[in-house]
């Protein structure tokens, strides 16, 4: 069986990085991730991708003042002739007093968050089973660390970066990214990265007329935003490879 084949690759990544693979066919597919690129590539994709599931929801504490006006409302003034008797709360009463119902609204406005943060987890988004076509670039620094992870739809016009780790660009400069194509011909510009964190860079043309001819990507400093060649020595450098 050739676990290379694209469909086979993806579901063997998925599996690999949400943890549903184990035993001998774990140790099988490390194996494979050691001698290839492109199902290294895919596994990070798919843990980037699984990742925002485990971010932790900032909890939601509301202010002293709507406790207040919560129980204002739901506990209106009694009657001045019945002030003396007591209240009758039955098991109604206790579900409805202000504090449960307060507690049911913080519920519900943390999950209005996480649904709006991940609407996949309700089905109010499409479920996608396989990675979409796209053009994968992981980048190592001179230790040979992943260092940045770049991606773009086969047919898209934004390069999505993700630094996996931190650089530090010397003050002044900036980290270009460059493509560089297989037959040899001049590297070009793709765009500036950031020191840190996540970044969309706009293409100039949709990923494929770009990248089909592309087999590495490199960074440089640059003292040039607008550089058209890149500086000697990459800072940054790996493979380009096409995920479908």
């Amino acid at each position: 069986m050739n676990l290379l084949r694209p469909e086979r690759l993806d579901a063997l990544a998925r599996d690999y990085a949400s943890g549903l693979m184990h035993g001998g066919a774990r140790r099988r597919f490390e194996a494979v991730l050691r001698a290839s690129r492109a199902a290294e590539l895919a596994v990070l994709v798919w843990q980037d991708r699984l990742a925002t599931l485990a971010a932790p929801v900032p909890p939601l504490q509301p202010s002293p003042a709507v406790w207040q006006r919560l129980e204002q409302r739901l506990q209106p003034a009694q009657p001045a002739t019945a002030a003396a008797a007591p209240p009758r709360r039955g098991w109604l009463g206790g579900i409805l007093s202000g504090r449960s119902l307060g507690g049911a609204l913080a519920g519900l406005l943390l999950a209005v968050v996480v649904l709006r943060e991940q609407p996949g987890l309700a089905g109010l988004e499409p479920a996608r089973e396989t990675l979409p076509a796209s053009y994968v670039g992981l980048l190592l620094d001179e230790a040979g660390k992943p260092t940045l992870l770049a991606s773009s739809r086969r047919h898209g016009k934004v390069l999505a970066v993700k630094m996996l780790q931190p650089i530090q660009i010397p003050a002044g400069q900036v980290a270009t990214l460059w493509a560089l194509p297989k037959d040899g011909a001049a590297a070009f510009r793709v765009g500036v990265v950031p020191a840190q964190g996540n970044a969309t860079l706009p293409l100039p043309a949709p990923a494929e007329k770009l990248f089909f001819g592309v087999s590495r990507l490199a960074v440089t400093y640059e003292a040039d935003a607008n550089a058209t060649a890149p500086a000697p020595a990459f800072v940054l450098s790996g493979h380009c490879v096409k995920l479908w």
